[in-house]
């Protein structure tokens, strides 16, 4: 759930709501401070090597247990490309080049409210993909061909992109 501030960052003057830009917000009656809720960003990898697909099994909720695409979230000055890189370095210690966008999908929290989005890039590992190690937020890795996919499978933007590369479907961003 988005964190709602109940005092102006400020000054401290406990915030009232009011309508403010066409919805309701936290506003500041001394200082004039206006919360606006920022959105998360996530990024994911459709990771593909030899015909398989890298999935992480994660060891944290939301879907923990389940597996999923490789990714989480963007960092305060990252650009998209370098965040997927990141996440997969720390997750399962693996390099990767990003290519295109293939979608942009709702990112939901616990309570099924939309808090952000889901960039979904195409990616391919640089250098060697025999030492996957889960590390960070996931406790497995590993490649599946389309004929192999998990059923546990966490987030709708997992299950839709799996679904489009198993089918050999367009996976192309459109908006």
């Amino acid at each position: 759930m988005a964190t709602e501030y109940r005092y102006c960052p400020q000054c401290a003057t406990p915030l009232v709501h009011e309508m403010r830009f066409d919805r309701v917000r936290p506003v500041c009656p001394r200082c004039g401070f206006v919360h606006f809720q920022d959105p998360k960003v996530a990024v994911i990898g459709l990771v593909t090597h030899r015909g398989r697909v890298l999935l992480v099994r994660r060891a944290v909720d939301p879907g923990r247990g389940q597996w999923s695409l490789p990714g989480g979230y963007m960092d305060a000055g990252e650009m998209p490309h370098q965040a997927l890189q990141r996440e997969l370095q720390e997750e399962v210690n693996l390099e990767v080049q990003v290519q295109e966008l293939l979608g942009i999908y709702p990112l939901i929290d616990y309570t099924g409210e939309r808090v952000g989005i889901v960039l979904a890039f195409r990616a391919h590992p640089q250098g060697s993909t025999q030492l996957l190690q889960g590390t960070d937020d996931v406790d497995a890795a590993g490649w599946f061909g389309p004929q192999e996919l998990p059923e546990a499978l966490a987030f709708q933007s997992t299950r839709e992109l799996l679904r489009k590369w198993a089918q050999g479907e367009p996976m192309s961003h459109k908006e």
